[in-house]
């Protein structure tokens, strides 16, 4: 099983790039912190990067931007190149097959993005049915806590 799951800040305002086939790409950096401080008490981060392709790629480029916290689930891709001095590179990435928006628009105009409009979750799934919304009367939140049950 390959899997990876990220919660982590974009190091960069991501840049959309196309293929010579007209297929949308991204490239980015997710720093991810660590769970535990180093000698000198400071928080650590790894810095991992991370492939979006097409649809994703685009909405990412259009709502995120430096400092933003995203969350990301992918699988890990490994790859080689020759450098110009002829020395095989090899590379590792996160090819992303879904993400998740973390922050709302508040959070992101405090880090200085002004411009961020999150969009609907509504705007991802063409299966769900906005006008007969079955919890609508509950108000903006429903609890689905087990203790209810007892």
């Amino acid at each position: 099983m390959n899997k990876v799951i990220l919660l982590g800040r974009l190091t960069a305002k991501p840049e959309l790039r196309y293929t010579n086939s007209n297929t949308a790409f991204l490239r980015f950096t997710v720093a991810v912190n660590r769970n535990f401080t180093g000698a000198d008490g400071k928080r650590e981060a790894d810095f991992i990067n991370v492939v979006a392709w097409r649809k994703q790629a685009e909405t990412i480029s259009k709502y995120f931007d430096k400092g933003n916290l995203i969350a990301i689930e992918g699988r890990l891709q490994t790859g080689s190149y020759d450098d110009k001095d002829g020395n095989r590179r090899y590379t590792m990435d996160v090819a992303l097959d879904n993400f998740e928006f973390v922050e709302g628009k508040n959070k992101a105009s405090q880090t200085g993005d002004t411009n961020f409009e999150e969009p609907s979750p509504y705007d991802y799934q063409d299966s769900v049915d906005v006008e007969n919304d079955p919890f609508a009367e509950y108000g903006d939140s429903v609890s689905i806590d087990d203790n209810f049950l007892d």
